[in-house]
């Protein structure tokens, strides 16, 4: 799931407001500090163009620092992030932070000394004052330079606390859908009648075929209890889950429908959402005629994009069947919590079709492949 990147200071105006505050901020405390430097009585004595001069340069100067700060936490973000190195993360973004705040200095230094002592050509005589002045001036700079990274460096960590919580308010909200949509189908009274009446019919007729048939059904139903709460099952899993269900189906709509599948054993490691292939089979038969003349043809495979394919042709029922789209829905909502890879659902008017992505698990942890 990539999402985009959200900031609380991503809005320009907000941006300006925490440069403002720092500019201000900084003559309150220099200004505090020592009420009496010269400093002070020279800015009420100068004219307003040098005025004006010290108050973009140092404007500009805050606003590099919050931008560079900006920037440098992205880019770390994405080679060291917090939570797999914190202390080495902080300590290299404090020194990356560090030379840029210094090089700024240096530069604003340089200005003001070119502008204002390039003609001067008396010996240059630096009282205690001055001295303690322009250390001052450092330190203060550097501090608010510093506040100013806190603050984005919170905002980074406030604005993922925030997406970490909606994101498992909606995870946990998917989930419950799919559970849902699996207890649904449990206690579906037309599911249950129709599968419990060709298991009484088969008993009668054969009863190895009628056994065989009830542990499928048992199958069935044990791995929904077992799977519908998890985010993630191995496609070999799903796969073994879905022969089952074909088993049932085949007995019930006999030679109405035709299966294919093709997969490629390199990819049953791999790991894919449960009931997806349920859900999807379901969807082909709930909205497609499966006649013995004609049958209705659905087709699973993987291809070179790491993609399990679920097709099936398109013969649609005369009588509209009214349809939640809970099921394709729940897929296509899941995966984009997951990655900015979402099932691609296609029709070209004879075929049906959707591309599932598949997932690789590495260190307890999971990704589409891409």
């Amino acid at each position: 799931m990539t999402s985009k990147e959200e900031s609380l200071l991503s809005d320009k105006y907000k941006r300006i407001v925490i440069i403002l505050l720092a500019f201000l901020l900084f003559n309150l405390v220099t200004f505090l500090l020592d009420p009496y430097d010269p400093y002070w009585k020279n800015y009420l004595t100068e004219d307003l163009g040098e005025k004006l001069f010290d108050l973009v340069l140092e404007l500009l100067f805050f606003g590099l620092i919050s931008e560079s700060s900006i920037r440098v936490s992205k880019k770390l973000n994405k080679i060291i992030p917090w939570i797999e190195h914190p202390a080495k993360r902080l300590l290299l973004e404090i020194s990356i932070n560090f030379v840029i705040i210094s090089v700024c200095l240096l530069i604003q230094n340089y200005i003001y000394d070119f502008l204002f002592d390039f003609n001067d050509q008396t010996p240059i005589q630096i009282s205690f004052e001055e001295s303690r002045s322009f250390i001052q001036w450092v330190v203060v700079s550097v501090i608010i330079a510093f506040v100013i990274i806190a603050v984005n460096i919170g905002d980074f960590f406030i604005v993922n606390w925030k997406n970490t919580l909606i994101k498992a308010s909606v995870l946990d909200r998917a989930a419950m859908e799919a559970e849902l949509q699996s207890l649904k189908l449990q206690i579906d009274p037309h599911f249950v009648f129709n599968n419990l009446s060709v298991l009484s019919e088969l008993i009668l007729q054969n009863q190895k075929l009628g056994y065989e048939y009830a542990e499928n059904f048992s199958k069935i139903y044990r791995y929904i209890l077992n799977n519908s709460r998890k985010d993630y099952v191995s496609l070999k899993e799903e796969l073994s889950f879905l022969q089952s269900y074909i088993f049932l189906i085949k007995q019930r709509v006999g030679e109405g429908v035709s299966f294919e599948i093709t997969i490629d054993n390199t990819f049953q490691s791999l790991y894919i959402l449960p009931l997806t292939l349920q859900l999807l089979v379901e969807n082909a038969l709930k909205h497609n005629k499966t006649q013995k003349s004609k049958p209705l043809k659905i087709k699973v495979y993987t291809n070179q994009k790491m993609e399990l394919v679920v097709e099936n042709t398109l013969l649609p029922i005369e009588s509209k069947i009214e349809s939640s789209g809970i099921g394709l829905h729940n897929i296509v909502r899941r995966y984009g919590l997951l990655s900015e890879r979402q099932p691609v659902i296609t029709t070209d008017g004879t075929m049906f079709r959707v591309e599932i992505p598949l997932i690789k698990l590495t260190n307890d942890r999971y990704y589409l492949n891409n």
